[in-house]
């Protein structure tokens, strides 16, 4: 084969033997447009666009997000069991647990146990939950929930002591009221007194209900209150007369002679606890029996 400087053709313009316009620089192959329809280039660029976005490496999806959204479903959960199955799965997760969402877990875990009342495995999942050291004070409040459904008031006091001393300011005095309390149930009137009287001292918003449980000891002690319309006006205005107050205006009521007042106060106690969430019943069920038994004691209408 000859080379193409051999082969005048190769390189002569068409119809040879006319004088020979002047030749276009050699372009780059930069330079040169290719020789291919302008339909296939495009086919072309497209393929490549595609291979790139298939080859291109996806960030993995972080395994905490698989365990924030088993949190977010048994906070949505409509039955404990459904709660509890929510939880376990965020907790078997392979990723290790930053201690917040650990911790948010365990206590999904914990009110599911509590609420079918299974008060043995509640008490010790919330006691696991302490170890995380993540909002303890609360932790030790639902440990001392699940040890006085089990009927150790030994237990749940030392836990309610424990919230009180290391918690927050501004939740001293629930802790201090939690723990008074459940002395007042158990008729340990003085420790009650101890400890509602700690708790009107921190209180703010809350320090009608307070004064008002306070006085409840006393009366049950034998001691003197005065001012108890007063405390019942007060408490009846405050936000926490619509809630468990009014198992306190109730029974301040039954002392100040108004047994109309007693039994209205007494049954919206008991039909919105009774009516609510399984945990609140099961937590208070010791002042819905003490309302009852109240309410029997009532002259009928």
């Amino acid at each position: 084969m000859s080379k193409a400087k051999d082969n005048p053709a190769s390189f002569a313009p068409a119809g040879a033997g006319k004088t020979a316009k002047p030749k276009a620089p050699r372009r780059s192959s930069r330079e040169r447009e290719p020789d291919v329809p302008a339909a296939a280039t495009e086919k072309v660029s497209a393929r490549r666009e595609r291979v790139k976005v298939a080859t291109k490496k996806r960030p993995a999806r972080p395994k905490s997000v698989l365990a924030e959204d088993m949190l977010r479903r048994a906070l949505e959960a409509p039955t404990p069991r459904s709660r509890a199955l929510w939880a376990r799965r965020g907790l078997a997760t392979r990723a290790q647990l930053d201690r917040t969402t650990q911790a948010m877990l365990l206590r999904q875990l914990y009110l599911a146990y509590y609420e079918e009342g299974r008060f043995v495995q509640a008490a010790a999942i919330a006691e696991q939950a302490l170890t995380l050291d993540v909002l303890p004070d609360v932790g030790h409040q639902d440990a001392a929930r699940a040890k006085q459904a089990l009927g150790d008031v030994e237990g749940a006091a030392a836990h309610l002591r424990l919230a009180a001393r290391i918690g927050p300011a501004s939740r001293k005095a629930f802790h201090y009221w939690t723990l008074g309390s459940l002395f007042y149930l158990h008729h340990r009137y003085s420790e009650a007194i101890a400890a509602m009287s700690r708790a009107a001292r921190w209180g703010t918003t809350d320090k009608p209900l307070y004064q008002g449980h306070l006085a409840l000891s006393r009366l049950a002690l034998g001691q003197d209150v005065d001012g108890i319309g007063e405390l019942i006006e007060r408490l009846a205005v405050a936000p926490a007369g619509q809630g468990y107050g009014r198992f306190v205006l109730g029974l301040l009521a039954l002392h100040a002679g108004r047994p109309d007042d007693a039994r209205r106060w007494l049954e919206a106690f008991v039909e919105r606890t009774t009516s609510g969430r399984r945990a609140a019943a099961i937590a208070l069920r010791g002042e819905i029996e003490a309302a009852r038994q109240a309410l029997a004691r009532l002259p009928e209408v």
